[in-house]
């Protein structure tokens, strides 16, 4: 509005081609809404499976004739403490995955302590199921840390930022001050309005766990006991 302001004050105007703008501001923006949005929806496909795997196994250690009902109760344990610390991990946008690297550990440390008791075969069984585990918790752990890059980001805010400087000028000159400021006014901010909100919905797609956003994932309906 300041800038708004000072160019119809001074009656400042020019006449600028607004496509090298469109291509400076909306594509990269555009870009990124795009990049972030594949993110989410490879997110939502990584918990899919790292929940489908966890399940399996879930039904694999219950349904297992050799385990007794206290060994089954205490992996059964195991499996809900991956689950939450996995939510609460990617929830708190933790940087430190030891967390929950020790509760899937915990399951091998657990066989291996059972020895002769636990057959090779259902080890096999058990250690394929939590190489899904980890790949899916690795995946999403990726998508949490490596996000659209910072300079490009950077770039579009302050673009944003500039666009008024270059815009408000050449809508004084296609509208002529003379028919009411009120025009320049209400497109510049109408306008301006238009790109900082996409630029805070890339914002908030841009990290999908921490439900801060509409279209942020349902983090609950993620556990293994929902």
């Amino acid at each position: 509005m300041l800038i708004t302001f000072l160019t119809v004050f001074y009656e400042v105007e020019f006449d600028i081609d607004l496509t090298l703008l469109s291509i400076a501001i909306v594509f990269p923006l555009v870009f990124s809404i795009r990049g972030s949005f594949r993110r989410r929806e490879k997110a939502l496909q990584h918990f899919s499976q790292f929940r489908s795997a966890l399940k399996t196994l879930d039904y694999y250690i219950t349904s297992n004739r050799v385990l007794s009902a206290t060994q089954k109760g205490e992996m059964e344990a195991m499996l809900s403490t991956i689950s939450d610390r996995t939510i609460a991990h990617l929830g708190n946008n933790h940087q430190s995955t030891r967390e929950v690297d020790n509760s899937i550990n915990a399951i091998k440390n657990y066989l291996l302590d059972l020895g002769a008791a636990a057959p090779e075969k259902l080890k096999d069984r058990i250690y394929k199921y939590l190489n899904d585990l980890h790949e899916g918790f690795e995946n999403l752990n990726a998508i949490n840390i490596h996000r659209t890059p910072v300079s490009l980001k950077a770039y579009c805010l302050l673009f944003i930022y500039i666009f008024p400087l270059i815009y408000a000028p050449t809508i004084v000159y296609n509208t002529h001050v003379a028919l009411g400021a009120f025009i320049v006014y209400f497109i510049v901010l109408l306008t301006q309005f238009i790109l900082i909100t996409l630029y805070n919905i890339q914002d908030q797609l841009e990290y999908p766990f921490d439900d801060d956003g509409l279209d942020d994932i349902k983090l609950e309906n993620f556990r293994i006991d929902r």
